[in-house]
């Protein structure tokens, strides 16, 4: 009895176990969903934020604005492509490491400009645009660069992909069609029978001609004739008409 008492506490807290795990879990899960659409939805404010920057301010702070908005438009484009091909393509992992190390150096500037928007002497920050404009460049080329390597790369093998299906297929279709090459051609009319038929057919033509005069005065079964007798031979036994 304590033994069967033992069990299902067991199982009890086996499943209660189970049960927490499951819970936190699904928690987890539902706070990073969550964590997922505010960061999505923060990016898109500020994205459009940006983009109001850029055309409503004119002068320094307004190109701060299209050099924050250029910078995190390359970088988001280039890491949602390596992600999404280092799935079927091993050999982007080294291609996302080298990302990672260009993404510290673009959340660096990023932060950079974002702190110089507010920066209230506009002559100060017309002297430093040169420099961040080409630090911008740098780093959304090199993002472009990684991006469309990736994409050429995905691209190319799909192409070999194809063209190896094409021949495949191409095979097929021509094993599919065999019946056009192994199709042999009518057989011609003869020009003449052999003798061995006509000899058959002479014979069986005969065979069905109705009888001539001369056909029909010859007997049908040949008469006996009268056979010789010789000195020791016994004198025939008249037929019995019985």
């Amino acid at each position: 009895m304590e033994a069967v008492v033992a069990v299902f506490a067991l199982l009890f807290v086996l499943f209660l176990g189970l049960g927490a795990y499951a819970t936190v879990k699904a928690i987890g899960a539902a706070k990073r969903g969550v964590d997922r659409t505010l960061t999505q939805a923060r990016r898109t404010v500020e994205d459009h934020t940006l983009r109001a920057k850029s055309f409503a301010q004119p002068g320094p702070v307004g190109e701060i604005a299209q050099l924050r908005l250029k910078l995190r438009t390359s970088m988001r484009a280039t890491q949602d492509a390596l992600l999404a091909g280092v799935a079927g393509d091993e050999s982007l992992k080294e291609s996302l490491g080298l990302f990672e190390r260009l993404s510290a150096h673009g959340h660096e500037l990023d932060d950079e400009l974002k702190r110089l928007e507010s920066e209230p002497d506009r002559a100060a920050l017309a002297e430093r645009l040169p420099e961040l404009r080409e630090r911008t460049e740098r780093i959304t080329h090199c993002a472009d660069s990684l991006r469309w390597a990736a994409r050429d790369r995905a691209r190319r093998f799909a192409d070999d992909d194809l063209e190896a299906l094409s021949a495949q297929i191409d095979v097929e279709a021509g094993a599919l069609r065999h019946w056009t090459t192994a199709e042999q051609p009518p057989p011609s009319w003869p020009e003449a029978l052999p003798a061995d038929a006509a000899t058959g057919r002479h014979t069986r033509s005969e065979a069905t001609r109705p009888p001539t005069e001369e056909t029909a005065a010859r007997p049908a079964i040949t008469p006996p004739t009268a056979r010789q007798t010789y000195s020791w031979q016994k004198k025939p036994r008249p037929e019995s008409t019985s």
